[in-house]
């Protein structure tokens, strides 16, 4: 199946955004800040969340135009997070460019992610919507925020243990992944004026897809050539990331403890290969396509609109993007 239409619709909205950066995120004093803070914004990436949300604000017919702000809010969150990300797994490229603190240093790159977090915070509050549904949209996304970070937490801490469950893992993957996406529709159906079963509805969507999304992204960290990941093949293998992937593998009695940073392509490959044959990577792919059709399923109660059949065929996407 192509995505190529889907793959245009989403760049047609993140266009919407993208045109907003020198406006709602001017370069001011001190200039050095804003330039991190601008970096990976400038640096690419798909605008998925910020997409979502509008197609979540088309779908309850609510006015794009006045979402706007609020869609790059979300992709200033999602950038902060990689700006933190980055610092903890101590990556040094991320879309194909150095990272912030590669490019900055530690500190800086410090509080270049604090900058976005606290814009974000700010452009949302002054989104053209009732008082009430702002407040609404603040408090989902400062929660957001909460659970992200104990997400981090999670993951950073399972580095360390010699087992986690499965249970385990889809609940770090929760927080860390789905509630971004999951908050992304949601403000973009509230912001939209739809009502507590439809927001009910869109939260959701963004929840299970995102989880399916992180999923896939862990298979892409395995299967993709670094060139067009724009990041380390096998970071998370070299980081000892306890992915859904490794979980099953573990159980099959795959060994990857001799996989470290710095370990050579050669070995990457004949881990991949190993969880290939393990049948890992499969099961992650099923459980993830499987996720994808509950989340899919969470938005028959919405009216029929261009909006929702195209937030379906994006949450196929999510699952079988290449990159």
């Amino acid at each position: 199946m192509s995505h190529v239409h889907i793959i245009e619709e989403v760049k047609k909205r993140g266009k919407m955004i993208d045109g907003l950066t020198d406006q709602l995120l001017p370069i001011a004093q001190p200039e050095e800040l804003y330039l991190a803070s601008r970096h990976l914004i400038e640096a690419g990436g798909k605008r998925l969340r910020p997409a979502m949300l509008i197609l979540a604000t088309e779908a309850v017919g609510g006015n794009v135009q006045k979402v706007l702000p609020a869609a790059f809010s979300i992709e200033l969150i999602h950038n902060f997070t990689l700006i933190h990300d980055d610092i903890m797994d101590q990556d040094i490229l991320r879309r194909g460019c150095p990272t912030v603190h590669i490019k900055w240093g530690l500190p800086a790159a410090i509080l270049a992610g604090d900058t976005l977090y606290s814009k974000a915070v700010e452009i949302l509050a002054g989104v053209d919507a009732p008082p009430s549904r702002i407040i609404r949209c603040l408090n989902i996304l400062s929660s957001t925020c909460t659970e992200i970070c104990e997400g981090q937490w999670m993951d950073m801490v399972f580095e360390g243990l010699p087992k986690v469950s499965e249970a385990e893992y889809m609940k770090m993957v929760e927080k860390k992944t789905g509630v971004l996406f999951a908050a992304a529709t949601s403000i973009g159906g509230i912001l939209g004026g739809c009502n507590e079963d439809e927001a009910k509805a869109l939260w959701e969507i963004g929840r299970i897809t995102g989880i399916a999304f992180q999923i896939r992204d862990d298979v892409l960290d395995l299967i993709t050539p670094e060139e067009r990941l724009g990041k380390e093949r096998g970071s998370d293998l070299m980081e000892g990331k306890k992915t859904l992937i490794r979980i099953h593998a573990l159980k099959k009695g795959v060994k990857l403890d001799h996989i470290k940073r710095g370990s050579s392509d050669e070995e990457i490959e004949a881990a991949v290969q190993a969880l290939r044959d393990a049948g890992s990577i499969d099961y992650a792919m099923k459980k993830a396509r499987k996720l994808v059709a509950q989340g899919k399923a969470k938005l028959d109660m919405l009216p029929d609109s261009k909006a929702k059949i195209l937030l379906k065929e994006l949450a196929d996407y999510l699952v079988m993007r290449t990159y």
